[in-house]
């Protein structure tokens, strides 16, 4: 299937160009009004994830962060002016043979190519559910999905206009260079039983972790998560005003699309 050009997309038009688990594309409407007050300052977002809400803010200064190397890798080649050139199609065998490549390509220490980039953006979008899994030796298994149809992109180069501007980490968010007039909008895997987006998972000791690091910001922060009684008693006692959100369920495995309830922590607003 020939992949669709992007170049006729206007900048403020671009959308994710990843399927992500927990996307936030449906919370930037309770986000804008925040960072309308704040826009002069520079976006943090610890865990961009297929920035989602970077694309919908458009920040003139922005420092993106990901745990995950290979979603950092592809946003890498998105600021080179990405374009897809290998085969593209809604297959079982070419799925599997690419995962296999990929994860051949992880084993070899290959995984900055642009030919990783390339491959895990078609293994984002025609693999099961849009997710994004790897197992303890760090290969990547999700299998292949159950799409009957699939639009995909071959150009991705009017998205290098706009990441250029941005700076790409990859790393654990205490590491962050942070400027204090920062505004932060942390979204961390989500305080759920499923939260494997790397070979490493993200604990409850790393959701205090995150949540007193926030907490020390003197910046204005914002953060989201599952409204879990502990993850509502962590914010507020560390002074945190917390509003509660009916959030979609993007992803499920059970096909349960019962609102979530989730939290917007705000501080220094």
């Amino acid at each position: 299937m020939k992949g669709k050009s992007m170049a006729f997309q206007k900048r403020k038009e671009l959308g994710p160009p990843l399927k992500w688990a927990g996307g936030k594309r449906w919370l930037i409407a309770y986000l804008k009004p925040y960072w309308e007050r704040h826009h002069h300052r520079r976006l943090v977002e610890p865990f961009c994830g297929a920035l989602a809400v970077s694309l919908a803010l458009m920040p003139e200064r922005a420092l993106l962060n990901d745990v995950n190397p290979h979603l950092v890798n592809f946003l890498k080649h998105l600021q080179s002016g990405l374009r897809i050139t290998i085969p593209l199609e809604n297959k079982k065998e070419l799925y599997y043979a690419y995962r296999e490549r990929f994860n051949l390509f992880l084993r070899q220490g290959k995984e900055a190519s642009p030919e990783a980039a390339m491959l895990f953006y078609y293994l984002n979008r025609t693999g099961y559910n849009g997710l994004c899994r790897f197992n303890r030796k760090g290969e990547f298994n999700v299998p292949f999905g159950r799409y009957k149809k699939i639009n995909y992109v071959e150009d991705f180069s009017p998205y290098a206009a706009v990441l250029k501007k941005w700076t790409l980490l990859c790393g654990d968010f205490e590491k962050i260079p942070l400027h204090p007039e920062d505004f932060i909008y942390a979204d961390p895997p989500y305080d759920v039983e499923f939260r494997q987006y790397a070979q490493t998972g993200f604990e409850w000791e790393d959701q205090v972790r995150l949540a007193r690091w926030l907490a020390r910001h003197p910046g204005p922060v914002l953060a989201s998560n599952q409204a879990t009684d502990r993850i509502v008693k962590l914010y507020r006692e560390l002074g945190f005003m917390i509003k509660f959100l009916n959030g979609p369920r993007m992803i499920s495995c059970t096909g349960d699309r019962t609102p979530a309830r989730e939290i917007l922590a705000l501080k220094g607003i």
